[in-house]
């Protein structure tokens, strides 16, 4: 049986379904699939919606259990139709008989099925006709794995740097946020300052200006303090230490503290700034924000609040 699982997860992977997770989570979709196509031995054998075969999620928990020698509780129904079969679902590998014009002998409302040009294919892996039925199929039915690819890069937020360079963050309210730094605090409360470092969830080392960094003696990037951006205005000799709030992490005293304490190298006169989108957000965070220390708002670009940063108001006069 475990030759069956790693067969659907290398037909799985020839069709374009993203197969990153944990070995059991892959292991749980591959047995999934193998369920509902009523797979015990062969692809040969495979059945499909045409033949009106579908199982409820709770009749794939029973069929996993009886053939691949699994302990799957009932209760877990539902970790079948939001994980199991998520993706299969989503790259049209499996269909739900609610939304399939042959209605399910069985269980017409909350059924799921192979898809019967899926099944095709599966009849032809480990032939000789295994190359041209692949190309096929992926002919006619696109890839989950490059769909949701385009959708990240359609998605992204593209970010223009200081000195011109174009960078892309990934989607998300906080990466918009990192775009309001660069392209609208920067400009304003600068100094001509140049960005040196901005990360990303996908790439926590997005851009880097190293021979700057190391120039002005700023700590490893490695370490787990480091903000969101970091820039430098050369005119000023400030370095902006600024952290991107959306779900955590201010320049609260400890933060600060620390860092403190890796600058202790560094040349520049340092200015720690907390952003956020909006008011209502800062003040979510207002309790925690460090003395001696800025707060920008991206819906009010023009201005800062300073808690008591005199040096920061030095600046201005």
């Amino acid at each position: 049986m475990s030759r069956l699982i790693f067969d659907m997860l290398d037909v799985l992977f020839a069709v374009g379904v993203p197969t990153g997770g944990t070995h059991r989570r892959l292991e749980r979709m591959a047995m999934a699939c193998l369920a509902v196509g009523g797979i015990v031995d062969s692809f040969e054998r495979a059945k499909s919606a045409d033949d009106g075969f579908f199982l409820s999620t709770r009749e794939i928990i029973a069929f996993e259990n009886e053939h691949f020698d699994e302990n799957i509780s009932p209760g877990s129904y539902d970790d079948i139709r939001r994980k199991d079969l998520l993706l299969p679902v989503q790259a049209g590998i499996v269909v739900n008989s609610s939304a399939y014009n042959v209605q399910a002998t069985n269980n017409p409302m909350r059924g799921y099925a192979l898809n019967p040009k899926f099944t095709a294919l599966l009849a032809e892996y480990g032939k000789p006709g295994w190359e041209a039925a692949l190309s096929k199929y992926q002919s006619q039915v696109r890839s989950l794995r490059d769909e949701l690819e385009r959708k990240r890069k359609i998605e992204r937020v593209a970010v223009t740097l200081p000195s011109g360079v174009l960078v892309e963050l990934s989607a998300g309210e906080h990466n918009v946020l990192q775009k309001a730094i660069v392209e609208e605090f920067l400009p304003r409360f600068g100094f001509g300052a140049q960005v040196l470092y901005i990360g990303d969830t996908t790439d926590r080392s997005l851009y880097v200006d190293k021979a700057v960094l190391d120039k002005i003696g700023f700590f490893a990037l490695e370490h787990e303090e480091l903000p969101d951006v970091v820039a430098y205005s050369p005119s000023k000799n400030l370095v902006y230490l600024i952290e991107a709030v959306h779900s955590a992490g201010p320049m609260s005293e400890i933060r600060v503290r620390k860092l403190t304490q890796q600058l202790r190298d560094c040349t520049a006169s340092v200015v720690f700034v907390t952003a956020f989108l909006t008011k209502k957000e800062f003040k979510r965070w207002l309790a925690e924000i460090a003395w001696e220390t800025e707060v920008w708002l991206a819906d009010s670009p023009d201005h800062m609040v300073h808690f008591n940063g005199s040096k920061f108001l030095e600046l201005h006069k």
